[in-house]
């Protein structure tokens, strides 16, 4: 091994990277907490905490995709965007197939 190929530790982009993962880690964290306190507190219509659980499960979606996957919108990174995005269309696909052969088979029954 020569000298060439051995890379001394960057401290300075390990403590960025430290910093995102904190970031995201205290992001993801509180994206859990809150929706256990709401539905805790009781405050809030069932339909109503439906939403807001659904609102902040999709905001973390993003927050693991930016902050764990690193996956962002720079141009250096458009081939795991558009990778993520192909499965999530194929992921789409493949339940609404589903949920379209469930419901014509119930309506047959009835």
């Amino acid at each position: 091994m020569n000298a060439s190929a051995h890379h001394a530790p960057d401290p300075a982009g390990y403590r960025q990277e430290l910093r995102a993962y904190r970031c995201g880690f205290l992001f993801a964290a509180l994206l859990t907490a809150v929706p256990f306190a709401l539905e805790g507190s009781g405050r809030f219509t069932r339909s109503a905490l439906l939403w807001v659980i659904a609102g902040l499960g999709l905001t973390q979606i993003f927050v693991h995709v930016r902050y764990f996957l690193h996956v962002d919108l720079s141009p250096e990174r458009r081939e795991p965007l558009a990778l993520l995005a192909f499965s999530a269309a194929l992921l789409v696909l493949m339940v609404a197939g589903m949920l379209w052969i469930l419901y014509n088979m119930y309506v047959r029954m009835m």
